[in-house]
């Protein structure tokens, strides 16, 4: 009987344990991988490239909160920002969005901190992140032997998922300062330079059998130089190689375009959400 008794209540107490460590099973909380995700994707890498250079302003901050002001902000967007998809228990497009874009603002000032304020080499900027990215990836994999973005439903999954968001972000500015600036590109080149080898992943995928989790981050973090090229591109003065739209302009115009683009993304959702529960009910009946 008490073998009986423990082996009816052992799961109960599992599940009740995963609960209190907020490790219970949720629904997957990002998005499908299609062509859309990649557009909204280098969109916010762009924007957060020009709203840090924006907010930044060489090193001078915000008028009127200093650089030590404007710093404090986006650390605090950067926190709403993911305690709001933290909260929710499966897939929100606009909650998750707003996640990529508070990372995107905050990782990109976090590296140009440490390069042009603190004056840390490019070189061992790169280094450092993509150790920390490799590192990130190594504690998810000997945990929860797998690596795989389509089963973000628990908790620490979800943890290691957006530590490597962050990273990737950090990395992709280092790699695209490297190309603009020390090798001397200029924004235009470097732009179409990454665009060029953003598509190798997909191609090598596609016809060489590399790995989908290989080919995903690995694209990813070139998301980062390449929408943050033409960001720099499109805002820098044409003494510097660019067009001269200003940095605010360019965040402006891409904030609009995202908002857009994640409604309508969040319309089909719902389509397709409530297309999927009618059929589970008629299943049922």
């Amino acid at each position: 009987m008490n073998s009986q008794r423990s082996a009816n209540t052992t799961p109960d107490r599992i599940q009740v344990t995963r609960q209190h460590r907020g490790d219970a099973p949720m629904m997957n909380k990002v998005p499908q991988i299609t062509v859309l995700f990649w557009v909204i994707k280098i969109l916010s890498t762009g924007m957060g490239e020009s709203a840090s250079d924006w907010a930044l302003r060489r090193g001078q901050g915000l008028p009127g909160i200093g650089i030590a002001g404007t710093l404090g902000l986006d650390a605090v967007i950067f926190v709403v920002a993911l305690v709001l998809q933290f909260s929710r228990r499966r897939y929100v497009p606009p909650v998750y969005w707003f996640a990529v874009v508070g990372v995107s603002i905050f990782g990109t000032v976090a590296a140009d901190v440490v390069h042009f304020i603190m004056g840390v080499p490019l070189w061992a900027t790169t280094a450092a992140y993509a150790g920390a990215l490799a590192l990130d990836f190594g504690l998810w994999y000997r945990l929860e032997n797998a690596l795989s973005i389509h089963s973000i439903n628990t908790r620490r999954r979800e943890t290691f998922y957006w530590i490597a968001v962050f990273f990737t972000f950090a990395l992709g500015t280092a790699l695209g300062d490297v190309a603009a600036t020390t090798r001397n590109f200029g924004f235009l080149l470097s732009g179409v330079l990454f665009a060029v080898l953003i598509a190798l992943p997909a191609i090598a995928y596609r016809w060489l059998s590399l790995n989908a989790i290989v080919a995903f981050w690995s694209a990813y973090v070139l998301t980062r130089p390449l929408g943050a090229s033409f960001a720099d591109w499109l805002a820098v003065a044409p003494n510097e190689s660019g067009l001269g739209f200003g940095a605010g302009w360019v965040t402006l115009v891409a904030t609009v375009v995202i908002i857009g683009l994640v409604t309508y993304e969040t319309a089909q959702h719902e389509y397709s959400t409530t297309a999927d529960r009618r059929r589970g009910y008629r299943g049922r009946r």
